[in-house]
């Protein structure tokens, strides 16, 4: 059973993080709380399976970022652990991860990156292949972007 200030606290993590050097602190400031003890509070949450998944979602627009790729890659199975370990390493990267490889699709490494201009994309794959020595690789550019939102299990107070 969640008492009101559990709720409050899932109101507000549910509104996403705030974007502030110590996010925590300000949602506890807002609750009357420390951070200590909302970051407790979130962990029961996690281990309670209260929250499931704990995630954050970046609006690269926002930051300038115009220009979005999605690499996949062909990587032997025996080097994809290590290849995502070194891509992963990149800051320009956002998202990465194995998929099972699909019928008439050889690509079982995915990158997400972001660039000002699709160029700069293309650049910055280059590098990641550069450095994992891969060199079977597609860049693919988004053309639209879906909206993205959570579920919101409680509602403002009234």
């Amino acid at each position: 059973m969640l008492n009101k200030l559990d709720q409050a606290l899932i109101r507000e993590l549910q509104k996403g993080l705030p974007l502030v050097s110590r996010p925590f602190l300000a949602i506890a400031r807002k609750l009357h709380l420390s951070e200590p003890e909302v970051l407790a509070k979130v962990q029961e949450f996690i281990d309670r399976g209260i929250i499931r998944r704990f995630g954050a979602a970046v609006r690269h627009q926002d930051l300038g970022y115009v220009a979005n790729a999605m690499v996949v890659w062909q990587v032997p199975d025996e080097r994809v652990q290590e290849a995502g370990r070194i891509m992963a390493s990149f800051s320009e990267v956002s998202h990465c991860y194995e998929r099972i490889r699909a019928p008439g699709w050889p690509y079982n490494l995915y990158t997400v990156i972001h660039g000002q201009t699709e160029e700069q994309c293309r650049e910055k794959a280059a590098r990641l292949a550069a450095a994992a020595g891969l060199t079977d690789y597609l860049v693919l550019f988004s053309t639209a972007e879906l909206k993205k939102s959570s579920m919101k299990y409680f509602l403002e107070e009234t």
